[in-house]
């Protein structure tokens, strides 16, 4: 097992608590960068994992986020060590920030920043900042909120922001780090890089490919209703059994599932805009892996 090379963290999360946890044969470690197609990629693996669109208790149950301070760690540990079937395990975390073990399977979501970065502004907007600051011991934030930059301004100044990827993890720089890190490592066979469009366009076609890849069998007559599941629709229906909020985090769990599209991004900046975007991912990533995330090629 390769040790993590970094350690990442923030006022309510820290990848230390991947340290000696008990992997074992045939775990998928679920990668992403918030709203990048974490719940998404959960909720395929709980259908390809039981194989029912039924899931016996919520996803956030069943696919814990371990690095999350919410929730104790030895609880979390406790909760997957009594799971009789393959665990399927969330993390914020870039792999070179986790334990990499050849027994593990190792998937990262990606999407378009700029359609990321637009859902990760709309989600701020739902989350009760008071109920996350005491879940994490944090100062409770005091007065109303202050009123919000619109979201096409917001984005332009997120394009061009500088930050330290490793520190913030959900700006321009921290994206690219995350994803420039699991592209490096594709070839190898546990670890699998998964595009937020093309679940979008082949939903099945990607599930498919995803259990051929991690030895799952599913019967056929079992397909259907499985991708029916996995669909964008299906699961805003089943906002209460599947949005990450056992612990009144979110306004509205629906909200949580606003939209799910591409391109919202694109279409909210002006050309000068979009060209600086352009230059930064340039500078940024390597890019073979620009013209696959952007859909380029």
């Amino acid at each position: 097992m390769l040790a993590p090379a970094h350690r990442y963290r923030s006022d309510d999360e820290d990848s230390a608590r991947w340290a000696g946890f008990p992997f074992r044969d045939g775990d998928i470690v679920i990668s992403t960068r918030s709203k990048s197609g974490t719940t998404w990629m959960q909720m395929i693996c709980a259908l390809l994992v039981l194989g029912t669109p039924e899931l016996p208790a919520p996803l956030t149950e069943l696919s814990p986020w371990l690095d999350w301070l919410v929730e104790p760690q030895d609880a979390v540990y406790r909760r997957l060590a009594a799971q009789p079937h393959r665990r399927f395990i969330k993390t914020h975390t870039p792999l070179d920030g986790l334990p990499l073990d050849p027994r593990v399977h190792y998937v990262v979501v990606a999407r378009h920043p700029l359609d990321m970065a637009v859902s990760l502004y709309h989600q701020a907007g739902n989350l009760d900042r008071v109920r996350l600051s005491q879940l994490t011991g944090q100062t409770v934030p005091a007065g109303p909120p202050r009123a919000r930059t619109p979201v096409g301004q917001w984005l332009s100044s997120w394009v061009d922001r500088e930050a330290d990827p490793r520190a913030e993890l959900d700006s321009l720089p921290g994206v690219l780090l995350h994803l420039s890190d699991a592209w490096s490592r594709r070839h190898e066979p546990n670890v699998e890089l998964v595009h937020y469009d093309d679940l979008r366009a082949d939903l099945g076609g990607q599930m498919r490919r995803l259990a051929d890849r991690w030895g799952l069998a599913v019967s056929p007559e079992h397909w259907p209703d499985l991708v029916e599941a996995a669909t964008f629709g299906r699961m805003r229906e089943r906002a209460d059994r599947l949005a990450p909020d056992t612990l009144g985090v979110l306004r509205d769990r629906r909200a949580f599932f606003r939209h799910g599209g591409s391109g919202q991004g694109r279409d909210l900046l002006d050309a000068p805009a979009l060209a600086r975007y352009r230059a930064r991912t340039a500078a940024l990533a390597p890019p073979d892996l620009l013209t696959w995330l952007h859909h380029d090629g």
